[in-house]
């Protein structure tokens, strides 16, 4: 639930090459940074040509959320918010290192898509410079992925992640660190394909402002300005400047040149390329670098979370919308669906519980989307509400919070075996799919019914739904349904009965 004593919170971005800790003090709807740490893991790098992060790249990980687990221990759970990017979307043992790294932390992690995460970068750019009426460009080079935003203000208008960073970069185009001309020539060729692209739309929207962001925009910003090649920021000859000098020495590891870091010698090749690449696909001149990035983003985007200004809600609305769902009939299912819930777990109290506030807003997103396909097809419409709820970008959610809504809407209807495997690992997500399921049926026909006739409980194998004396008779369809659907939970190993009151 939210909490809006919360006066500390904290941000962890698990980057394809540093995970970030950041801790800020809440002070008048403002934040404050109280501490940081860096570790420099390189998860990027350790993602092999199978797609599996390897066991050396997995320990060092791990040992990085140790010392961030020291640093975070006893804070509220609702006050942290952990993000893992590129290396952690495509790693196919992306679940087994979850587990290993939760574990380590102390506090689940969140896989977010390449969109999302543009979303939360530009929300930690825009709030670490002075307000602006005009359209920004930011431009932020990752480990595994770049992500382009132009927005307004504190919203993105526009956001893309396209699949190139300074580390996949770097172990692509520049084998060993050798720094000559085809390799340049390579790499910039590879990224001005991927930003070519997205050239025209950026284009056509405009901006008048170039605002760089994390590790590879600092680092390129700081040799610059240390060699007075650019007046604060980035310029498009001083790139180029850069890029000479690295052709020239061979290597970049054997590049003596002011303001270039050590930790940043192994993977700077693959940024630098890509950065020019954006400046002369996007036809950039010049680019401001900002301190704000992913981190501070979700900072914020967890700041507004706990002042009930949850950006998923906005998101659920907006799809409901766009689909144009039924919102009655959205209503009216969601309000039985959490009547169930309330009567199905003991003591439930959204307005104390957190697990029970976690699980209240779940049913009600899948309630208000459970129709959406039928915006495609009315025809097992719950195939494709849950296609749409598993792969769309959706602001404000993570992979793992959208596949779990995904399953919900899949199993409210139709056979349990398509969602039986899921359910039977998580006993939270049988309740709800349970909830669901009951309250879609009922109210098959669409109208109002009087929630006072219904009672659910649990039995010693399963669930009991009692209605008043007589109610079946007069809803022949709905006994219908009831029976098969004792049928279906009862092939799950789950008894399920439908009885009167005496």
């Amino acid at each position: 639930m939210p909490a809006p004593a919360l006066q500390t919170l904290a941000a962890a971005d698990l980057g394809s090459n540093s995970f970030h800790l950041q801790i800020a003090r809440v002070v008048d709807d403002q934040l404050y940074a109280l501490d940081s740490h860096k570790e420099t893991v390189r998860l990027g790098g350790g993602v092999t040509a199978d797609k599996s992060i390897d066991a050396r790249t997995t320990q060092r990980a791990l040992d990085a959320l140790k010392l961030f687990a020291e640093r975070l221990r006893g804070m509220h759970p609702q006050a942290v918010r952990v993000v893992g990017t590129n290396a952690l979307r495509v790693a196919k043992n992306a679940g087994d290192f979850l587990r290993q790294a939760e574990a380590a932390l102390g506090f689940p992690i969140e896989i977010i898509s390449g969109r999302e995460e543009a979303r939360l970068i530009y929300l930690g750019v825009a709030h670490s410079l002075p307000a602006s009426h005009r359209n920004r460009l930011v431009v932020d080079i990752g480990g595994g992925s770049t992500e382009f935003i132009i927005g307004h203000g504190l919203r993105p208008k526009v956001a893309e992640s396209l699949y190139m960073g300074c580390v996949t970069f770097t172990q692509r185009f520049f084998p060993d660190g050798q720094t000559d001309k085809k390799n340049f020539r390579q790499a910039e060729l590879a990224a001005r394909r991927e930003v070519e692209t997205i050239a025209t739309r950026f284009g056509k929207i405009g901006w008048k402002e170039a605002v760089g962001s994390s590790g590879t925009a600092k680092a390129l910003a700081g040799i610059l300005q240390e060699n007075l090649q650019a007046a604060g920021g980035i310029s498009r000859e001083g790139l180029e400047w850069l890029k000479s000098q690295a052709i020239r020495a061979g290597r970049f590891n054997t590049l003596k040149i002011a303001g270039l870091r050590d930790e940043r010698v192994p993977v700077l090749p693959g940024g630098l390329a890509i950065m020019i690449a954006a400046f002369e696909e996007l036809g950039v001149e010049h680019m401001a670098v900002s301190e704000g990035a992913l981190r501070q983003g979700v900072l914020y985007d967890l700041l507004g979370r706990s002042h009930h200004e949850d950006i998923r809600d906005a998101t659920v609305s907006q799809f409901a919308r766009r689909h144009h769902v039924d919102v009655l009939q959205a209503e009216r299912v969601g309000a039985l669906a959490l009547r169930f819930l309330g009567q199905l777990v003991e003591k439930f109290d959204a307005r104390e519980n957190e697990d029970h506030y976690r699980l209240m807003r779940r049913l009600q997103w899948a309630a208000q989307l459970h129709e959406i396909g039928i915006s495609i097809a009315q025809s097992a419409f719950h195939k494709h509400s849950a296609y749409i709820v598993g792969n769309a970008d959706m602001p404000g959610f993570s992979r793992q919070e959208q596949q779990w809504l995904a399953v919900l809407v899949l199993a409210q209807r139709g056979k349990l075996n398509k969602v039986a495997a899921t359910l039977k690992q998580d006993d939270e997500l049988l309740l709800l799919a349970f909830c669901l399921r009951l309250a879609v049926l009922l109210y098959r026909s669409r109208r109002a019914i009087d929630l006072k006739q219904f009672s659910m409980t649990t039995t010693s194998d399963g669930f009991r739904l009692t209605l008043k004396p007589g109610w079946l008779a007069g809803h022949s369809l709905t006994e219908y349904g009831l029976k098969a659907e004792s049928g279906e939970w009862s092939a799950q190993g789950i008894a399920f009965e439908t009885v009167e009151q005496a």
